[in-house]
Order: C-alpha cells, then structure tokens, then sequence
C-alpha cells in the first residue's frame, strides 16, 4: 500500500460520520407554544381531529382549544379531579373521568356544555377510552382495581369489569377489544367491550409500573411505556413482546402515528422519545429530542402529524413529611403551556 493510500484512508470515515449526523437530524421540533392560562395541574388530554380542538383536563375543568388559533375556545366545568377525555364524534358526545368526583361528566361536542353527570360506584377513575364497536365509554378506576363501562348513547353503567390491578391507559383496537396497562402488576389487560370480560392477562417483563399505551391497528401491535425507562412493543393477538426500547425518563403518555410509522414516548424529564417501525416486528429509536421537564402526556393529531403535550414551570419542592415523603414541586403561577410539535419536513 503506498503512503497517500495510507494518508486517505482514515478520511472516509470522518466523512461518513458527518453524513450520519446529518441524517441524524431530529424527526419533530418544537414549533409553537400554546398559552390557555389558568391555575391548575393536568393530566391527559385528546385532539378532536375534524374540528380542530385540543381538550385538556386541568383539575376541576376540561379547556378547549381553538388549534387553528392557538387559544382557548371554552371551558367545561364541575369535572373535579379530572383525569382523561374520550370523544363520541359520530354521537357528538365527550366524556371525562373525574378521580376525586368519582364521576363521568358528559357534554354535547356542538355546544361544549354538560348534558349529565353520572355517579359510579368505582373510587379514582383516572383513564377513559371509548370503543366505537360496543359504542361504550370505559373509565378505568385506580382505586378500586376495575373498568366500569357506560352506554354512550343513554350513559346508562352497562357494568363492571374486575381487573386484579391498578389500571393506567387504555386503547380500543376497532374490533371489540380494549387493552390497559396494570400498573402496579407490569401488565396488560385485554378486554372484550360486548361480553365485558377480560379475555388475557399478559406479563410486559421487562417492563415495569406501564402508565402510557398506543396502538399500531394495522399491524396490531401495542407500544407500552413503563417507568423503568423502556417502551414495550406487544402483539397485540398472542400478547407476546416483541422487543422492547429505551425511553427517558417520568413517562406517562405514548402515542403512534400509523401514516408516519412512528411511536412516540413523552418523558417528563424533559424529552421525547421517537421509536420508528421498520417492520412489524423490528423496531429502532431514531431520536430523543428535547422538550420541557413536566411534559409527561402527550396527544397526537394524526391529520397535521403533530403531538401536544403540557407541562408549566416549577418551584422547588417543600421539605419532606412523613405523609407525603416525596412532595411534588410547585407550579409556577400562569406558567401552563401546551409544547406544540411537528415533524422536520
């Protein structure tokens, strides 16, 4: 080999690696901040697609979003502990679960005004999912281990789902079924929304404490992120895990967009895991990208492609007590915000 092959050769790789990192550029920025205003912590929250409308549950109301214009439409009250919104568009209803109410709150989509209030015998529903199948809306009650599901159309309770476990989310697949993560169990559960009964029980190991859940209907495959830092891929047929996928850290929301192939995982310290679906059953992480500390749930539109997810600032938090030996941090007065954002074209 002559000396200037000798020169050359380590300049390919340093060539390489810069067209790699150029490649590497994140998927999604950061492309708007929306500023509702109000005191309040959060929760969930849904994009109602057609209409252009962000719902977030802050506490003892849900807020509504003009997302064309970024500002707030309306504001739906009596909703205390507010936890998740479910939307009804072919029926034109919206529902929300209310932890420390112990309720379901319903309201027309037209007007956003309440229609009815329905008391459950359940303690802390916290998730609330509607199937399009059964035409049920199902809260799933942390405090009292079970789903309890409600006709959508005369909101009547159609009963009462035991689930051995603290439910978290929850995702309809289009055909009769509905799957929850069990915290406290590391597991998920499969539910039949006609026979109200759950069909399976299967383990997520290595995955533990899952709270966000999404769905790729297509493929029927099940993204669940869990607090141990990892993003668990199930099928959604044999319940068996697929692989699994490192995330950041505070996770509480997950989100898939089928047009894209993307499975997305909101951290709340601070980042946005993206896991890009190569093939049904290979998976990658192509970026973890920065958003705010807080922004721990996440919605996505799958018209525009773009993700929203809330958080505020914070204070220090206060001492410890022997009640609450890890106190939450404060939230910073008329610091709320919705990070709003969008794929790199």
């Amino acid at each position: 080999m002559s000396r200037s092959s000798l020169v050359a050769a380590p300049l390919i790789p340093v060539a390489l690696c810069a067209a790699a990192a150029l490649a590497a550029e994140p998927p999604y920025r950061i492309a708007d901040r929306i500023r509702p205003g109000g005191d309040g912590g959060w929760d969930y929250l849904a994009v109602e697609s057609g209409a252009h409308r962000l719902f977030l549950s802050r506490a003892s109301r849900v807020q509504v979003v003009d997302l064309e214009h970024g500002k707030l439409l309306a504001e739906i009250p009596g909703t205390d502990g507010v936890h998740g919104i479910a939307l009804a568009p072919e029926l034109g209803v919206g529902f929300t679960s209310n932890g420390r109410a112990g309720s379901v709150t319903v309201f027309d989509l037209q007007t956003l005004k309440v229609t009815e209030t329905v008391k459950l015998e359940a303690r802390n529903p916290d998730a609330i999912a509607y199937d399009p199948v059964s035409k049920r809306v199902f809260t799933f009650n942390g405090g009292s281990h079970d789903a309890t599901a409600l006709d959508a159309k005369s909101h009547a309770v159609a009963g009462t789902i035991a689930l051995g476990g603290k439910p978290e989310f929850a995702v309809a697949d289009g055909k009769g079924a509905i799957f929850v993560n069990i915290e406290d169990k590391s597991e998920i559960a499969k539910i039949d929304t006609q026979a109200l009964k759950v069909l399976a029980t299967w383990p997520i190991a290595p995955g533990e404490e899952p709270s966000g859940l999404a769905m790729d209907l297509a493929h029927r495959r099940l993204f669940s992120v869990c607090g141990n830092k990892l993003m668990v891929v199930v099928d959604a047929d044999s319940g068996k895990v697929v692989t699994t996928l490192p995330i950041g850290a505070g996770v509480d929301g997950a989100a898939f967009d089928p047009a894209s192939g993307l499975a997305f995982s909101s951290n709340g310290a601070g980042s946005l895991t993206v896991v890009r679906e190569e093939a049904p059953d290979r998976f990658s992480v192509a970026a973890e990208v920065p958003t705010q500390r807080g922004a721990r749930t996440v919605a996505l539109d799958p018209a525009t492609h773009r993700l929203y997810l809330p958080t505020a600032e914070f204070g220090p938090p206060p001492a410890p007590t022997a009640d609450h030996p890890r106190p939450r941090p404060p939230i910073l007065p008329d610091s709320f915000v919705v990070l709003v954002m969008e794929p790199v074209r």
